[in-house]
């Protein structure tokens, strides 16, 4: 590590991580570093798709938009190295582990780099982190929460807590206002959200046919109503799960004008949410709001987060957790043996008691 920082430190830039979720377990250190430098301007650089996790949050004076694939050349690699250079930050923190971060950052011309010494980049920052290693020199799945609260430690950013917090806009409370009315959603019963697939890849998918066999039983042992958030590229399996569920009490979003802001606040609206291990899993923990996530091969304790309302399920098998986005056996067991019956039951230990009312007088 080298010397400590300047006080007149007053331009910083942070690369925010690159998926929703990860964005939103960064949210504590985002929110120490604002303490940490109360009248210093930071600047998020951050991925075009991703950006919309952190709209009406207090800690960012503005944004970078930056993916190095986008097909809009002012938000690639030079566009952003221009733009921080006008910028002119003295300070870089830098929470994705990937070479071409560092390697921008350096570009840029800040004095101060921070981040972990990974993939071979340790010589384009100044203040170098050691993720921690096991014996046999391979990383230890240490919460995501935590390996980015050690940058705001390493710079005497106090973190007050590993709370997640997410804001909710008024465009965002609009979308779900207009999206509940056209669903038919305002007739008072609770509202169990579910949530398939994620960015990692499809061995994180829980089956199609187990999704629709657990919403089928949640409308019809319970006072709920069911709605099936989703992203652009998992609408025709949101529809899948409610053309099979064959009930009016399964909707989705599906054919909605989709967003982040609105699946935010739709989960924030649920009286639960059951989901993968994807972003909007870490949108209920944000906005304190309970959560079953289904497991398959990726580690718990990557994105532990103390939720105080949430369940982990997941299959317990030789081959995994493997931390594959596709499966290598071919079997996917560790999703497909994941049964629905072991879900809802989960599901009924977080649920409110109204919504309880009608499995105790059946």
């Amino acid at each position: 590590m080298a010397p400590p920082l300047s006080p007149t430190v007053r331009r910083i830039a942070v690369f925010c991580p690159n998926l929703i979720g990860d964005t939103v377990m960064a949210t504590p250190t985002l929110r120490a570093l604002r303490r940490g430098f109360p009248n210093a301007r930071i600047v998020g650089v951050i991925k075009p798709s991703v950006a919309a996790t952190l709209d009406g949050n207090p800690w960012l004076d503005d944004l970078v938009l930056f993916d190095h694939k986008a097909k809009d050349p002012t938000r690639r690699s030079w566009a952003a190295i221009q733009r921080l250079r006008a910028e002119r930050p003295d300070l870089v923190i830098l929470m994705p582990n990937s070479f071409r971060s560092a390697l921008v950052a350096f570009l840029s011309g800040a004095k101060h780099r921070v981040g972990y010494a990974r993939g071979g980049r340790g010589p384009l920052l100044t203040h170098c982190l050691k993720a921690p290693l096991d014996n046999r020199g391979r990383f230890l799945p240490v919460p995501q929460v935590e390996y980015y609260a050690e940058l705001a430690h390493a710079l005497g950013c106090p973190v007050d807590s590993l709370k997640l917090e997410l804001a909710l806009t008024e465009a965002d409370q609009l979308a779900a206002d207009r999206a509940f009315f056209a669903l038919g959603l305002n007739d008072g019963r609770p509202i169990v959200c579910l949530n398939t697939g994620g960015a990692f890849g499809p061995a994180k998918n829980w089956p199609t046919h187990h999704f629709a066999t657990l919403a089928r039983r949640l409308v019809t042992d319970l006072d709920i109503v069911v709605l099936v958030v989703c992203g652009p590229s998992e609408r025709e399996t949101a529809r899948a799960i409610v053309h099979e569920a064959d009930t009016p009490r399964v909707v989705s979003l599906a054919d909605q004008p989709l967003s982040i802001g609105l699946t935010k606040a739709a989960v924030h609206r649920s009286a639960l949410l059951i989901t993968t291990d994807s972003g909007p899993r870490h949108f209920a923990t944000a906005l304190g709001v309970p959560v079953v996530t289904l497991f398959g091969p990726t580690h718990i304790a990557w994105t532990r987060t103390h939720h105080p309302m949430a369940v982990h399920l997941q299959v317990r098998l030789p081959c995994g957790p493997c931390q594959r986005a596709v499966c290598p056996e071919k079997h996917h067991r560790c999703m497909t043996e994941l049964d629905p019956e072991s879900v809802f039951h989960a599901a009924t230990r977080l649920l409110p008691t109204r919504a309880l009312k009608a499995k105790e007088s059946a």
